[in-house]
């Protein structure tokens, strides 16, 4: 059951600026069902127009203000998209909010994800190697469950021992939204998932009260989003990689792969819990820049001595 916003901690002035504030966040967590880290993204980005407000300028200079507290395009798109949620919400309580009106996102230009490449992930696999057999067990489910969902991270820690089904092969998530989804198990992740947890979790298990968690870090307990973000930083260096891994690539990748195999874009929009088969589809455009570097790669006129002859023939 959904908890009431947590209000005491949240400065009287931003509260006296923004009309509706905590009904607005109320509204967020306990109605929309929203994460916590969303609600607190939609609080810093209402805390930075707050800021902005008390500075008595016009509306139009609160682009040049993100710029300059560093917001790049999307950031600032991202912004706007929470000031427009917010007025929205102010106008369904009566007030009306001419911000509505008046702020409209930035263009940002499209951007295709960064995928994990399955040799990347083999290394990565590599560098999780620890002299622990319980911990070298559970570091490679964990990269293993990654890329084989498609699940996100939020979405991994907060998965339970009861939120897998060992005889249907499935693992129930609970994504954004608070929506549930199942994501059914291939023989290999199945494998090492039951092995994980008949023969690694036991070991990892601290003292006091069991944690109900299906993965467990190295004290025992439930990992955390640092951990996770952890853990892929030091096998990115093991690795011999110039920077740690997002563990987003692992998503990207695992929706790109499906793709290259032939599965449909429904298919894989089930499976990653895309609200909209529109954020499915940026994975196309992937796969078509990979086919055109395979053909500038390997097609004979893509080489020099082809141009020439063309050039030559008058084409």
């Amino acid at each position: 059951m959904a908890h009431a916003f947590d209000h005491t901690d949240i400065p009287l002035k931003t509260g006296a600026q923004l009309p509706f504030w905590i009904d607005f966040f109320d509204d967020l967590q306990n109605i929309r069902g929203r994460s916590q880290n969303t609600v607190m993204a939609y609080r810093r980005d209402l805390e930075l127009y707050a800021h902005f407000i008390t500075q008595k300028k016009r509306l139009i200079e609160f682009y040049d203000f993100m710029k300059s507290e560093g917001l790049a395009s999307r950031s600032q798109a991202r912004v706007i998209s929470s000031l427009r949620t917010y007025f929205k919400f102010c106008e369904s309580k009566g007030l009306k909010s001419e911000e509505l009106r008046d702020l409209r996102p930035p263009k940002v230009k499209a951007s295709l994800p960064k995928i994990l490449l399955a040799e990347e992930f083999e290394k990565l696999l590599i560098a999780s190697n620890v002299p622990d057999v319980s911990k070298k067990l559970r570091n490679h489910t964990t990269l293993l469950f990654l890329y084989g969902s498609g699940c996100r991270v939020s979405e991994l820690i907060n998965l339970n021992l009861n939120d897998f089904s060992p005889t249907e092969k499935w693992v129930k998530v609970l994504g954004k939204g608070q929506k549930e989804r199942l994501i059914p198990m291939t023989e290999a992740l199945y494998t090492i998932l039951e092995k994980y947890i008949s023969e690694a979790r036991p070991n990892l298990v601290s003292g006091g009260t069991p944690s109900h968690s299906l993965f467990l870090n190295d004290r025992g307990h439930r990992p955390s989003r640092i951990d996770i973000w952890r853990w892929l930083a030091s096998w990115s260096v093991k690795a011999g990689f110039s920077e740690p891994v997002h563990p987003h690539r692992f998503r990207h990748g695992c929706a790109t792969a499906l793709l290259e195999g032939g599965a449909d874009l429904r298919s894989i929009q089930v499976l990653l819990g895309h609200s909209s088969i529109q954020t499915t589809q940026i994975y196309t455009s992937v796969t078509t820049q990979a086919l055109a570097r395979e053909i500038d790669d390997h097609h004979p006129l893509s080489n020099l001595q082809a141009d020439k002859k063309i050039r030559d023939a008058g084409l």
